[in-house]
């Protein structure tokens, strides 16, 4: 019964969370999605945990956590693989086109500057960075963050990825 509290309790998430992400475009609210998957996890987990214990008999909690945890943790890893995937923006923008071909030099010019100006917006509004002039500059906040990344990334063993190193 606890598994299938908890497959429930995953349910309800994968419906409350885009629901959440809906609303929060239609009213203009200011919270960022990644707030939004949070509450809709809290509520989610505390009604199959309120409906686990109107049967406590045979309510495990930890089995209930168990497959909710990995529910929840599925559905917010591929939300953040497409969420801002620079480069499902470049595949969808090439799919988009009515020959479904594009020259490099026109993704590479045209494109991925945009895209790299949304996401060094979401590094300003959101303090870890901030522009002077034509330089961008961390701020005390992306220091500490950007310190963490790094300790992060070495206790998961990722060295330098060559995402963004272009051939002169």
């Amino acid at each position: 019964m606890s598994f299938a509290l908890g497959l429930i309790a995953v349910v309800v998430f994968a419906l409350l969370a885009p629901a959440m992400q809906f609303i929060a475009r239609v009213k203009a609210w200011s919270l960022a999605p990644v707030i939004l998957l949070a509450v809709s996890a809290v509520v989610s987990h505390l009604l199959g945990v309120l409906l686990g214990a109107m049967i406590p008999p045979q309510f495990r909690y930890w089995d209930f956590a168990s497959i909710f945890g990995f529910g929840v943790m599925s559905y917010v890893f591929a939300f953040g693989a497409v969420y801002k995937s620079v480069s499902l923006e470049i595949l969808l923008g090439l799919v988009d086109r009515p020959d479904r071909k594009v020259p490099v030099s026109d993704v590479v010019e045209r494109q991925v500057p945009g895209l790299f100006r949304g996401r060094t917006k979401i590094l300003v509004e959101g303090g870890l960075v901030e522009q002077n002039g034509s330089r961008f500059a961390p701020t005390a906040a992306g220091q500490i963050t950007a310190g963490r990344i790094g300790r992060l990334r070495r206790a998961f063993g990722i060295g330098a990825t060559g995402l963004y190193d272009f051939p002169d």
